[in-house]
Order: C-alpha cells, then sequence, then structure tokens
C-alpha cells in the first residue's frame, strides 16, 4: 500500500472515529433533556427570571416576581427565554444553552488540537474533555459557567489560532469580541486575556523561534495600533448590553433601577471579587478539594505530565507554554479571592485537555496511572453497591437518611454499583484505562434517567403545593412568600407576592401580617415553621404542608393571625408575580 492510500484511509479511519466520538458526546450531554425541572440552588433562579421574561416582555432588567435581580448580567437568561419562548417548556429551555455551548466547546478544542498537532490528538483532547467529570456535570446542568467557558474558550481557541497559526489580526479581534460576551455573561470573560502574557514571555525568552518574526519599524507602530484596539473590539461586545441599560436606567428616573445598575456593575464585580461576602475557602481550597476529584481523570495524571511539558517548555514549546501558562494564571486570579466555588476554575480544563493530549497515549499504557484509575473507579463503584445494600438491609444510619430525606433510592444504588461494578471487573484486564469512560457512560446514563425521576419532587416544592391545594382548593388565592427560594415561585400555581429577596426575615413577617390582616379571605403566607415561633401567628392555627429542602413548611390563612404582632410595623416594598400555567 502506497502512502497516499495510507493516508486516505487513516483519514477516513479518524472521520469515522471523531464522528462516533461526537455522536456519543451528543448523547451523553442531551441524554435526560426534558426530564427533571429546574433544581436548586442556582437553576430555579434562572428559569424563573428566563419564564418571566417572556411572560411580562421585559427582557432588558432580569427579575424574580417582580424583584429586579442585579446579580448577573442577563445573557444566560436571555438564551434560556429564547428556547422557552421556541419549545414552550421550561423543562426542556433551561438546560438547553448549557448543552449547546459545552458541544461547541469540544468542537472548539478538537479543532485546535487538530491544527496543533493532529487528527490523533484532537480525538484525544476532545475524549479528555468529554470524559472529565466536572465538564460533564456542567453540560448537564443550568448554571452560567459552562456558557461562560464557552466564551473562555473561543477566545482563547481565537488567540491560539493568532499567536501560533498564519498570524491573521481577525482571530485576534473575535478573541476580544467573545471576552466582552463573556463579561456580559459572567464578570470574568475577559480571562483569555491573561494568555498575553505567557506569550509576551515567550516571546523575550525564545526571540529566535518561529511565533515571533523580525518587524520593521513601522510594522512595530501598526502592531502596537493593532494590539490595542483589542481591547476597544471588548468593550464594543460590552456595550451592546452596557450602553443601552445605562440609557434605559437614566431615563426611567427609576431608583430601584438605579439600584440594580450599581449593583451590577459594581457590587457584582469588583467587590465580589476583592471583598467577597459568602463561599469563603482558603487560598490552596482548588489544588486540594477541586482539582483531584473534579478534573479526574487528568488530576491523576498529573505526576506523569508535568514532566512532559517542563520538556516542551525546554525546547520553547508555544503550543504548551502559552495554554499552560494561562491555565496557571487562572489558576491563581480565582485563588487570590477569598469567594471560591469549585466550578469557577472549570474554564481552564478545556485547555488543559489541550495540553494533555499530545502525552496522554504514553500515559495510559502505564500500568501504575491504569492501575490507579481503576482503582479510583473501583472503590466508587463498591461505595455505590454498598450504600444500596446498606438501605436494603436497613441500616440504621440508611433509616435515618431515608427519613432526613424522605427518599428511598437503595435500589438506585445498588443497580448502580452493581453495573459499574461490572464495569470493573471486565477492564480489569487489558486496557484498564477504558474503565473510565466506560464508568461515566454508565453513571450519566442512569443518573440522567432513573437518577433524575427518583429525585424531581424531592429537589422541588411540587408537593408542598400539592398540599396547598388539598388544604384550601381554591385557585384565586395569593399566597405570600418568607425566607423563600427562587423555586418556590417557579413552581407555584397561585398569585405569588413577596417583600424582597434580600428583605431581613423580621421585616418580611411583619410585612406580612400587616398584608394578611387586611383581608381575610383568599390571602395566605408560607413560611418555614421555625419563624411562626414569634407572637404575630398562632402556632396551633398553622397547616402543615410538608417538607421541601429540608424545611418544614406551614400555611397561615387568616385565622392564624394574633391580636398584635411585637415586631416593628414597616413599610416594606410587595412584589407581585402571576404565572401563565400552573406548571413548568
Amino acid at each position: 500500500m502506497n502512502q497516499t492510500s495510507l493516508a486516505v484511509k487513516n483519514k477516513s479511519k479518524h472521520s469515522n472515529y471523531t464522528f462516533w466520538l461526537f455522536l456519543l458526546a451528543s448523547v451523553l450531554i442531551f441524554i435526560g433533556l426534558g426530564l427533571r425541572d429546574p433544581w436548586p440552588a442556582d437553576e430555579p433562579r434562572f428559569a424563573q427570571v428566563a419564564k418571566e421574561m417572556v411572560e411580562t416582555g421585559q427582557w432588558f432588567f432580569p427579575a424574580r416576581a417582580g424583584e429586579f435581580y442585579p446579580d448577573k448580567p442577563p445573557v444566560f437568561m436571555w438564551s434560556i427565554a429564547f428556547f422557552f419562548a421556541l419549545f414552550g417548556s421550561i423543562k426542556v429551555a433551561f438546560l438547553l444553552p448549557s448543552a449547546l455551548c459545552s458541544l461547541l466547546t469540544l468542537i472548539l478544542v478538537y479543532d485546535i488540537s487538530k491544527r496543533l498537532w493532529s487528527a490523533k490528538e484532537a480525538l484525544i483532547a476532545t475524549s479528555l474533555l468529554l470524559f472529565s467529570f466536572q465538564f460533564l456535570l456542567q453540560a448537564k446542568s443550568a448554571q452560567i459557567d459552562a456558557m461562560v467557558c464557552c466564551w473562555i474558550t473561543v477566545g482563547c481557541y481565537a488567540l491560539l489560532r493568532f499567536f501560533l497559526i498564519g498570524r491573521q489580526w481577525r482571530w485576534y479581534y473575535l478573541a476580544f469580541f467573545f471576552m466582552g460576551i463573556g463579561v456580559i455573561t459572567k464578570g470574568v470573560g475577559f480571562l483569555p486575556a491573561l494568555m498575553l502574557l505567557p506569550y509576551f514571555i515567550h516571546r523575550r525568552v525564545w526571540p529566535q523561534l518561529e511565533i515571533t518574526k523580525k518587524q520593521t519599524k513601522k510594522q512595530t507602530k501598526n502592531a502596537v495600533f493593532r494590539w490595542l484596539t483589542g481591547g476597544l473590539v471588548m468593550l464594543l461586545a460590552i456595550s451592546l448590553w452596557l450602553i443601552p441599560m445605562l440609557i434605559l436606567v437614566e431615563n426611567s428616573h427609576d431608583p430601584s433601577l438605579a439600584l440594580y445598575k450599581d449593583n451590577i456593575l459594581f457590587r457584582q464585580t469588583v467587590t465580589r471579587y476583592a471583598d467577597s461576602w459568602h463561599h469563603i475557602k482558603p487560598f490552596w481550597y482548588y489544588l486540594v478539594e477541586v482539582i483531584p476529584l473534579f478534573w479526574l481523570p487528568i488530576s491523576i495524571a498529573l505526576p506523569w505530565l508535568i514532566p512532559f511539558w517542563y520538556r516542551a517548555i525546554k525546547k520553547g514549546d508555544a503550543r504548551i507554554f502559552l495554554p499552560l501558562g494561562w491555565i496557571v494564571l487562572v489558576l491563581l486570579f480565582f485563588s487570590l479571592s477569598p469567594g471560591k466555588r469549585g466550578v469557577y476554575i472549570l474554564p481552564a480544563l478545556p485547555m488543559l485537555a489541550l495540553i494533555s493530549a499530545p502525552y496522554f497515549d504514553s500515559i495510559i499504557n502505564k500500568k501504575v496511572f491504569s492501575w490507579l484509575l481503576w482503582g479510583v473507579v473501583f472503590l466508587l463503584s463498591a461505595g455505590l453497591l454498598g450504600f444500596g445494600l446498606s438501605g436494603i438491609v436497613e441500616a440504621s444510619f440508611a433509616l435515618k437518611l431515608e427519613e432526613k430525606f424522605g427518599l428511598s433510592p437503595w435500589m438506585f444504588f445498588l443497580v448502580t454499583g452493581g453495573l459499574t461494578c461490572l464495569v470493573a471487573a471486565l477492564t480489569v484486564r487489558g486496557k484498564r484505562w477504558r474503565v473510565w469512560p466506560y464508568f461515566l457512560c454508565t453513571l450519566w446514563g442512569i443518573y440522567a434517567t432513573w437518577g433524575y425521576a427518583l429525585l424531581d419532587d424531592v429537589k422541588t416544592p411540587k408537593s408542598v403545593f400539592a398540599n396547598i391545594e388539598k388544604a384550601i382548593g381554591q385557585h384565586d388565592a395569593t399566597i405570600a412568600l418568607v425566607d423563600f427560594s427562587e423555586q418556590f415561585i417557579l413552581f407555584s400555581p397561585y398569585p405569588i407576592i413577596h417583600f424582597g429577596y434580600h428583605t431581613h426575615t423580621d421585616e418580611q413577617l411583619s410585612a406580612a401580617y400587616q398584608w394578611l390582616a387586611k383581608e381575610d379571605k383568599g390571602r395566605y403566607v408560607l413560611v418555614d415553621e421555625k419563624h411562626v415561633r414569634y407572637d404575630c401567628f398562632k402556632e396551633e392555627m398553622a397547616t402543615s404542608v410538608g417538607y421541601a429542602h429540608r424545611v418544614h413548611w406551614v400555611l397561615l390563612s387568616h385565622k392564624a393571625l394574633s391580636e398584635k404582632c411585637p415586631l416593628p410595623t414597616t413599610t416594606t416594598e410587595i412584589f407581585r408575580y402571576t404565572p401563565d400555567k400552573p406548571d413548568t
């Protein structure tokens, strides 16, 4: 067989592998779509805001039950609202943006890997990303991070094409444009710009390499202007949202919109990073508590990858130096902020898969690595199986968990653990590294179908509203929420009022007392049982409507009012929301 025929055969083989890989990716990412509702903590919030956009026609200023929501720019919520308007089902719409963005991220990693190395490395890089635990977890969640990861990956992709392939300025400008889109999705969208630092270091340390060609004085001046215009392109993208928002706020003369503007531009960006008020973690949090588990299987391979990267950097290989330098800067950036969540470092994972791919083919054949990976899967599988068995035999701790969560998932854990143990047994000989993708496929296949059905009632307040309907039997009632979370708005078939999401609980209770006292029919207050301890309401007149999210909820009618409420009278603003549909 001549070289041409061999090349054609190899190309055809890689095309087949690519097709099946992306087909598998699509199945893993989209399986379970429409089978579950939005789950806390973040999903009901974004789903409710998006649903409200469609229902009210107010798309520019996100709101939850009439109260402006300034924590995030509206891009992610726009995407959910678009699909909700298109399909009419929030159960389908809320997961689609993350799923589609994750698929695009895989395509970008495949393409840049193929351009920098070959089709073989592209397949490995894409597989590594797809089967990274954190990536699939976020691809199947309606959090904002999968989308911002996508925009950041577009930025990194475009910068690498500009730096390493062809030196075409349109890629540089495209990178900065999507950084701007990333910023108005979530403030950290500018992160690809950090790659400029390792790029200029590379120019200084390895000036003889092809990445940096000598320029004339005139070319240098033109280049300086072009470098600076990248920032202007990013500002242009940001201004697509920022300028109309500022104009609308200025012309509205609405103090609540002015507060929205100040909150989203300052408190939720600079203040949140430098002086975070929640999720406080130590500097080493990501290295010790997040990366070892959530970046599996790459995290296990790091002891072998680091020497490979070191040798590549010694040779001045910009394909490794630029992404690796950027990953280090991203980890440093998030580690310096006192507020940390594991999902924040997701945008670094695609570039990590990229620079791991050239060496992974040799790493997976190392006995220590393959046994470590197999051992992790075996321990996880045995844990699932053992947990299921403990429930079947009614172990005391299992019964306590069953009572606490109101759920009997023992057959689910037993079957899942049994199947994944079988996967481990079948892969103990031969290519043991296959245990990880087989394990994840099995786990997600079961969890995204059976698991979703099992958890949906527990993760939503549907049972609470079903009990309310039994208790009051009238759909023209209005329910006031006190100390609530957004899922109670999203799932309510009744008109809702509330007194401000961040209003102090005492003020909410006082306002609820005043509101309930004004009308003796059709008004009810839904509240955590612990808040009825105040003398504002009669505990014996509270109607239990069940548990949701480990809270015992009670319904208060006009009859539950005490003669006096010791809490100070308030003038708290009342927000109203009437759902278009009785369900989601």
